[in-house]
C-alpha cells in the first residue's frame, strides 16, 4: 500500500473501489475457534456479507478443501444463494490462480478480506497481495484464529506489511459516508438492526419513539 493511501480522504473506503473476499468461513475451523466467540464471528462475517450486497460490492466466497472441512456457513451462503465458493486445496488463497483472476476481474484495488484463521488463511493472501499493490484492509472482528495470541499476532504481522486493520462496522459507515445517501439508506439499517447488536436495538427503539411521537402529533 502507498503512504499517500494510508492517510486522507483516498485511503477511506468507497463501493466502487472496493471487492470483498471471504475465506473459509467453515465448521472445520470454527470448531476450534478460540480467539472470539464464534457466534459472534458468525454475526459478523454474515453482517459483512450483507453491507457488501446492499452495497453491490463484488464479493468472492471460497473454500478449503470443503468436502472435509465442510460447507461454506449457511449465513453467508444465503446471502448469495446463487454463488458457488471457490474451493481451494491452497491454504494462501492468492496463489489460487482462480480466485486472483475473479478478484483482478472486478478491475478494483481496495481488497477486503475476512476469513478463518487469521495467522494463516487471512494473513498469507493479506500481505501478498499488499505486495502486489493493493491496497488490502483485514476485518479483523469477522476473523478469527485457534487463540487470542494467534489473531493478534497475524494482525500486527499484517500492519508491519501495510494492511489496515478494520471492523465490519467500520466497512460499512466508509461505504455510506453521508446519511444523505438514502439508496443505501435501508440496506445498512436493516443489517444494522439484524446484526448491530445494542447499536441495532437502539436504533429499533429509537424508531419506536419517533413513529410513537407523529402519531402522538397527528392525533
Amino acid at each position: 500500500m502507498s503512504k499517500e493511501a494510508k492517510s486522507g480522504l483516498q485511503a477511506l473506503l468507497t463501493p466502487e473501489e472496493s471487492v470483498v473476499v471471504l475465506i473459509d468461513h467453515q465448521p472445520f475451523q470454527f470448531a476450534n475457534l478460540n480467539s472470539h466467540e464464534p457466534t459472534m464471528i458468525v454475526n459478523n462475517s454474515v453482517a459483512l456479507a450483507k453491507v457488501a450486497k446492499a452495497f453491490d460490492v463484488p464479493t468472492i466466497l471460497t473454500t478449503v478443501l470443503e468436502e472435509r472441512g465442510g460447507y461454506l456457513i449457511k449465513g453467508i451462503q444465503d446471502v448469495f444463494p446463487d454463488q458457488k465458493p471457490i474451493n481451494r486445496t491452497l491454504i494462501n488463497t492468492w496463489e489460487d490462480q482462480v480466485v486472483v483472476d475473479a478478484v483482478k476481474a472486478t478491475g478494483r484495488k481496495k481488497l477486503i478480506i475476512a476469513g478463518l484463521w487469521t495467522e494463516i488463511c487471512v494473513a498469507m493472501p493479506a500481505i501478498q497481495a499488499a505486495g502486489e499493490g493493493f491496497d488490502v484492509f483485514v476485518v479483523t472482528d469477522a476473523s478469527g484464529s485457534g487463540s487470542k495470541e494467534g489473531h493478534d499476532m497475524a494482525v500486527r504481522r499484517m500492519v508491519q506489511a501495510g494492511v489496515v486493520p478494520i471492523t465490519w462496522t467500520a466497512v460499512a459507515s466508509e461505504w455510506q459516508r453521508d446519511w444523505a445517501r438514502e439508496e443505501t439508506i435501508s440496506g445498512v439499517t436493516d443489517v444494522l438492526l439484524e446484526h448491530g447488536g445494542a447499536t441495532g436495538v437502539a436504533f429499533s427503539w429509537e424508531t419506536q419513539l419517533l413513529a410513537t411521537a407523529r402519531a402522538g402529533t397527528s392525533a
